[in-house]
């Protein structure tokens, strides 16, 4: 087991999320829960009809940002989370919202309970980056 101060050295994280296999079991239950949790409705409609594509950028994202082998970059090139997703007009009601369906997702494994406080508290960091980018966005634009 590896202890909570050690989450984010190496790959202690990646480690703690299963591996692969466990992120895209992570990433599968969170996009069942986006398409099922009513409070996500709008950030399901961002997405396109089938999540095949999502589902497998999410996984490879993940992979490298939990400190694994970098799937991302070596499938799809490099990437500004922030920056792709300022297209949208994402707003802190978004971000809580895919932060719920996270948190639900997170709760379905079987993580010990410090790495799930530790990743949850990990995604809110991208996730309000991706609302400023989005807002300063809007806002260069009017």
């Amino acid at each position: 087991m590896t202890p909570a101060n050690e989450y984010g050295n190496a790959d202690a994280s990646y480690q703690a999320a299963g591996g692969i296999d466990g992120i895209r079991k992570l990433v599968d239950d969170f996009y069942l829960l986006l398409d099922s949790e009513p409070l996500a409705r709008d950030v399901r409609a961002m997405h396109s009809a089938s999540l095949d594509m999502a589902r497998d950028k999410l996984a490879c994202f993940l992979s490298g940002w939990l400190g694994g082998p970098r799937l991302f970059s070596e499938k799809y090139g490099s990437i500004s989370i922030p920056a792709f997703h300022a297209k949208w007009p994402i707003d802190q009601a978004h971000s809580e919202a895919w932060l719920h369906c996270m948190k639900l997702a997170i709760e379905r494994q079987d993580y010990p309970a410090q790495f799930a406080q530790y990743l949850l508290r990990q995604l809110r960091i991208p996730a309000e980056r991706v609302v400023q980018a989005s807002t300063n966005r809007r806002a260069a634009q009017q």
